[in-house]
């Protein structure tokens, strides 16, 4: 049994919302800009900060016991690793990514089938070699260093890109003709380190934490005393999801309500709940919900 679990954070786009989600689900990590080692308050638990591109190699070749990247840099490697849990956040929202194929506002182009022959400048290589060779389609996909947007029309005749909004594609006069594939960030292991019982129970927990960590976004809890008699009217005005947990107070007249709400439509509700007769109304954050 090993002591340690070797987890890889990715390092650049994805790196603070990582850290944290971390910081959420009860993983405080430190990082430093001299350093490529952040220290976690888990003595058994040493991270690096690695590349999302290269991370699944890594994992795959037990150079990491774990680690976080997306899943389209898990297929453009095509490394065979484990995955542990899928942990839908992104650089700046909390949902997928899409790699789409766009081209110049004023392109004559309108879908894969026009692109015969042309180039295509794009990080995700491989990836895109298969989607289009999917479709029947022969194109010089060409690997791009950075600043992919600018390529089109004079370097490179259409792009896939990575895009969370699409706003840098708007802003550079690009529109989306199709969508090559969706992502999200997951949790991979190596699969030998999965095999261990120890390692695999370190990242089973560790992905219950994530996971609940990702529940409790945009959530809040919410508290309340309401007296018996206006229990019922104060119930209706709460949202149906779920029911409410409902304890006896010391005065036999009144109850205590708990219950977990959207965030957006707690500035709703509370009104609502003060004309319903609700007292000591408290609303609190919330890091974890682990179903």
């Amino acid at each position: 049994m090993s002591d340690k679990l070797k987890l890889g954070i990715p390092k650049g786009s994805l790196e603070n919302a990582t850290i944290d989600l971390f910081r959420r689900a009860g993983f405080n990590i430190a990082t430093s800009s001299r350093s490529y080692f952040p220290s976690l308050d888990d003595p058994e638990i040493e991270c690096m900060l690695i590349r999302a591109q290269e991370m699944a190699r890594y994992v795959e070749d037990g150079v990491l016991d774990a680690g976080l990247t997306g899943h389209d840099w898990v297929q453009e490697t095509d490394a065979t690793v484990q995955t542990v849990a899928d942990l839908i956040y992104a650089k700046q929202s909390f949902g997928k990514v899409r790699w789409v194929l766009a081209v110049p506002d004023n392109s004559p182009f309108h879908s894969v089938k026009d692109l015969e022959g042309k180039i295509i400048a794009t990080e995700l290589v491989s990836a895109t070699r298969r989607y289009f060779a999917s479709h029947g389609v022969t194109a010089k996909v060409e690997f791009s260093w950075g600043a992919t947007e600018v390529k089109p029309p004079v370097l490179a005749d259409a792009i896939v890109e990575v895009t969370e909004t699409g706003s840098s594609l708007r802003a550079n006069k690009l529109r989306i003709i199709e969508t090559v594939m969706e992502s999200n960030t997951q949790l991979i292991a190596n699969v030998s380190s999965w095999a261990d019982p120890w390692k695999r129970r370190k990242l089973e927990d560790m992905r219950m934490l994530l996971e609940g960590a990702i529940n409790a976004l945009g959530k809040v809890g919410l508290m309340l005393n309401v007296t018996k008699t206006d229990l019922p009217r104060l119930l209706t005005i709460l949202p149906a999801l779920k029911k409410p947990t409902i304890s006896n107070l010391s005065d036999e007249e009144w109850v205590a309500v708990h219950t977990i709400l959207d965030e957006s439509t707690v500035r709703t509700i509370i009104p609502r709940l003060k004309e319903a007769g609700a007292q000591g109304i408290v609303e609190y954050p919330l890091n974890k919900i682990v179903m």
